[in-house]
This record gives structure tokens, C-alpha cells and sequence, in this order.
């Protein structure tokens, strides 16, 4: 990725047209942070796919954004009170499963132009998640996005990964925070987003990143105000608002 470089202070270089992030894969096509979803989202043309991660009884990473299987799922059952084991063999309705990140991982093969963006929304699953990207040599494959205590987690584990760092505040954060994590991106909600934090950012050394965005014309308002990633929902919609791949 050409969005940015890591370290408060540093240079940005904002590519002309923002990379487009598939929030959950394709949801409203596939159920979301499952294979089909992910599969979908990559044949779309999705620079990334964003993915959640819940960690099984056993420390397995799996693709799951909520801590119980409830909502997504119908099954009112914390993922981690089951095994990876017996999570892999619980079928549903439409015979869909929940997968393992290594499984969405080994997706990346037929797309080697694309990423994983991993969201954790706190520190417990970085070890395994980072673990399962090292096995599947996807190193260079993957980025991180989520709040602080969950990027300080990874950035402990992998000095070069590029973060995303989730920023419900207004403003920049602190320079003492970016001088210690060293994100790539802040990564505020759209509502956020405007050209000043944008020029905010840029003097900090930040390229901006930013969710999660579904109507065209916010897509097209995001842009205008250069940010450098737009993660949405539609990725079909936000692939033809931004463009051929080849306009980067």
C-alpha cells in the first residue's frame, strides 16, 4: 500500500484514488466474516477485506466481529466456551460455518494485489491472529486496524505491520501516542472526516482511513476530502464511485 508511511511526523503520500476496503467481506450479498463474504468481496476488486477476530476456547482466531454467535449466527453461545474443533463442525441453516483466519488468509492466494485488514477491538486476540498470519506467510498480506491498546498489542508483535488506528475522538491524537505506535492511518468514523483533519493528519504524519461508508455521495465527499481509504459495506458501489484499479 502506497497510503502513507508510518511515524509521527514523517511525509504522506496520499494515493490519487483511496484504496476501497470491504467492510466484513460483501455483506449484503453473503453473510458477513465468512469465506463466501470474503470470496466475493476479493472478486469485486477489494484492495482489502476487513475482518473481525474472536478467539475460540482453545485460542483459535476466527472470523466473528460480535463475542457471541447470537446475532449472526442464531446460536446464544460465546464462541469461547467451544473448541475451534467443535466451532468448525457446527453447521447452520444455510450451511455456512464460522471460519478460522487462517482459512480467510489462504483466500489472499488467487488475489496477490489484495489484504487482509484485521480488526481487533481489543489486545487478547493479537497474539494468535499475528501467530496465524506468520504460519501463512502473509506477513506482507495483512493490516491492523482497531483502538490503541489493541494496535500497542500488535505493534509489540510485529514492529513493521502497517495499523490502522481507530479514532472516535475528534482531532489527532497526541504526538507522545503516535511516536509509540507508529500507525500508518488514523482511522475515524466518516462522520469525523472532513478536509482539516485530513490536512491534520497529514502534518502528523498520518494518511486518514475511514468507515464505514455505503451511500455514494459520502463516498464521493470522503474522496474529495483525501482520505486515503474508504471502507464500506457496498464494495461493488465504492469500486465504481472510485474507479478502475489501475487509477491508483
Amino acid at each position: 500500500m502506497s497510503a502513507g508511511q508510518p511515524g509521527a511526523g514523517g511525509p504522506v503520500d496520499v494515493a490519487p484514488r483511496p484504496l476501497a476496503v470491504a467492510h466484513r467481506g460483501d455483506p449484503y450479498r453473503f453473510r458477513e466474516n465468512t469465506l463466501p463474504s470474503v470470496a466475493a468481496a476479493l472478486a469485486a476488486g477489494a484492495d482489502a477485506v476487513e475482518v473481525d477476530v474472536q478467539l475460540t476456547r482453545d485460542g483459535v482466531p476466527v472470523l466473528l466481529h460480535d463475542p457471541t454467535l447470537k446475532r449472526l449466527w442464531g446460536l446464544d453461545r460465546p464462541v469461547r466456551v467451544l473448541t475451534a474443533e467443535k466451532l468448525a463442525a457446527q453447521r447452520f441453516a444455510d450451511g455456512q460455518r464460522v471460519p478460522a483466519l487462517a482459512e480467510a488468509l489462504g483466500l489472499l492466494a488467487d488475489h496477490p494485489d489484495a489484504r487482509l485488514m484485521i480488526d481487533l477491538d481489543e489486545p487478547a486476540p493479537a497474539a494468535a491472529a499475528w501467530r496465524a498470519v506468520s504460519e501463512a506467510g502473509a506477513e506482507d498480506r495483512v493490516l491492523f486496524c482497531g483502538p490503541a491498546a489493541a494496535m500497542f498489542a500488535v505493534r509489540e508483535l510485529a514492529p513493521e505491520v502497517p495499523l490502522a488506528l481507530t479514532w472516535k475522538q475528534p482531532g489527532v491524537p497526541v504526538a507522545a501516542l503516535l511516536a509509540d505506535l507508529r500507525p500508518r492511518y488514523l482511522n475515524p468514523p466518516f462522520g469525523l472526516v472532513d478536509r482539516a483533519l485530513v490536512e491534520r493528519a497529514a502534518d502528523a504524519g498520518l494518511a486518514v482511513s475511514t468507515w464505514t461508508v455505503d451511500r455514494r455521495s459520502t463516498m464521493r465527499r470522503m474522496r474529495a476530502a483525501g482520505v486515503a481509504s474508504l471502507t464500506s459495506n457496498r464494495i461493488g458501489l465504492l469500486r465504481s464511485v472510485l474507479g478502475p484499479v489501475g487509477g491508483h
